[in-house]
């Protein structure tokens, strides 16, 4: 009898765990560009989720290596992608200087985002969406200066906003390996409780300009 009571205190206990408490930052992001205010409408915010999923669900499982892995693959991903935004955005802003352009233009529906950032890559995405941004106000400047053709700014815009969603559905397939991961090795129902698993979204990658 006793050994049963105690056994029901212990469940008690596990059903009874308070939430774990985690840092947060909350931050205010500022989009004026169609295709950036589209990558965070589109995928943002499940892109957050995936991210700070898979480092809950890796930690859970318990491998360091596999930890360390994940978190270098999606850093180097993203940082790839703002290297190169970056190496266009140096591009653009020559051919501004060169053309003697300075300023740029204002936007008829900016959109203020409330996020979370619950983790360093949540962060580095933002970033990189803000950056994603700042690249299209300059292809839009130099097209408003007839420096660039409406074809060229289209190419441009089109491809810039389908790398990030490309970006994002990698992150989201990464999330969805870590639950496999985690199933083969029994800790599923940690996993569902710590964090849970998201209705299953299609990735958005239409082709739109």
């Amino acid at each position: 009898m006793a050994e049963v009571e105690a056994r029901k205190k212990r469940k008690s206990r596990e059903g009874d765990k308070r939430p774990i408490s985690r840092p947060t930052f909350h931050q205010k992001l500022e989009i004026n560009s169609l295709q950036a205010q589209r990558v965070m409408d589109r995928n943002f915010d499940r892109v957050a989720k995936a991210l700070f999923s898979t480092d809950v669900i890796l930690r859970i499982i318990g491998d360091r290596d596999e930890v360390n892995e994940v978190e270098e693959i999606i850093r180097n991903q993203i940082e790839k992608a703002s290297d190169d935004i970056m190496e266009s955005s140096n591009q653009l802003k020559k051919l501004m200087k060169d053309n003697g352009i300075e300023d740029i233009p204002g936007y008829s529906a900016p959109t203020s985002y409330s996020i979370e950032i619950t983790s360093p890559q949540i962060a580095q995405y933002a970033h990189l969406i803000r950056s994603l941004d700042n690249l299209m106000i300059l292809v839009d400047t130099l097209w408003l200066n007839s420096v660039l053709t409406g074809k060229q700014r289209s190419d441009a815009t089109y491809q810039w906003q389908q790398r990030l969603l490309n970006l994002a559905s990698k992150i989201i397939g990464m999330e969805r390996r870590a639950r496999n991961s985690a199933r083969n090795k029994g800790k599923e129902k940690e996993v569902e409780r710590e964090a849970p698993k998201q209705d299953e979204q299609e990735d958005d990658t239409e082709n739109e300009s």
